[in-house]
């Protein structure tokens, strides 16, 4: 792969983090524009295992052709194509991944966008999946760490395997959203990355609406009252709408399906600024680990 040989792609060691609602929010309005009503002609991998459902990538390849895109959309970080003929292809991005709208060629080094600006980019260099449509055009996915899932399966059954997936933040009320919160069990920072109690907030938009809630990380859930839970929830809305309004935050590797970086990163205070100072009082940022996942806090505005 030509994204393997280049000296400035980042190593697996990086820091990565797996694209939120705002950034799964834009990939499907960019696909919306782009491949709505478009029709799948072919499909190429060299990594079969991206394909969950069918049994087998030779099923998947021979299924998907010929059907029609009738609509996109998302339940929390999955993307969903209903097609023609009664079936969905549903896709998570999982941690490395992002789709990408173009044209490529195959050369010796790998696929090779024709337009350049994609190609300069290394987190677009690793090209695992293609889809050819009906305008001469193709929708691929790059993935570093091939950890993305691809479904192909009737509606219904896609249907009933998102279920145990939690509402979309920004489809519930404030008393839906304490309602699910309150009696679980646990720190505030991992209730709101479940995605069974709500879907579509992981690491960065917790992170930055706990710092604007004022609330810190570890608080257990139980001991929140109404207001916390109503500051959370202004916090939350406020800060998704904002990233979508600038499509995504790319802090590591997420990139939009014109293979270009989203814009929320620079309005970031608290996640991945360990050590750095507070915007708001001036005390140094601080990081800890729950659950094997991080969480950036101001220990000075966010006392627990």
């Amino acid at each position: 792969m030509l994204g393997v040989r280049n000296h400035n792609v980042p190593s697996l060691r990086t820091i990565l983090n797996m694209p939120e609602l705002p950034e799964v929010e834009t990939t499907v309005c960019g696909l919306k524009k782009k491949v709505l009503k478009r029709t799948f002609l072919d499909v190429w991998t060299d990594f079969p295992n991206l394909v969950k459902k069918p049994d087998s990538f030779e099923k998947f390849k021979e299924r998907i052709k010929n059907k029609k895109i009738e609509n996109i959309w998302r339940k929390g970080k999955n993307i969903i194509f209903d097609l023609s003929e009664n079936f969905s292809l549903l896709i998570h991005q999982k941690l490395t991944g992002h789709l990408i709208y173009g044209q490529w060629e195959k050369t010796e080094l790998g696929w090779i966008p024709k337009n350049k600006k994609i190609g300069e980019d290394p987190m677009n260099r690793f090209i695992h999946l293609i889809f050819w449509l009906d305008n001469g055009k193709q929708l691929a996915l790059s993935d570093l760490r091939k950890f993305a899932k691809i479904e192909l399966a009737t509606k219904s059954e896609t249907e009933e395997g998102l279920k145990k997936v939690g509402p979309d933040f920004l489809e519930i009320s404030l008393e839906d959203f304490e309602k699910r919160l309150k009696n679980k069990k646990g720190k505030i920072k991992q209730i709101l990355m479940n995605q069974e109690v709500i879907s579509g907030v992981g690491n960065i938009y917790s992170d930055e609406a706990l710092f604007l809630a004022k609330i810190h990380p570890l608080k257990e859930t139980s001991k929140l009252v109404k207001e916390d839970f109503r500051a959370i929830y202004l916090s939350l809305k406020k800060i998704l709408e904002t990233a979508i309004k600038y499509q995504g935050s790319s802090v590591s590797d997420y990139r939009n399906i014109e293979g270009e970086k989203g814009g929320y990163s620079r309005f970031l205070k608290v996640y991945r600024r360990a050590g750095q100072k507070c915007f708001s009082c001036g005390s140094p940022i601080e990081r800890l680990k729950i659950g094997g996942r991080s969480a950036h806090f101001c220990p000075k505005c966010q006392k627990k």
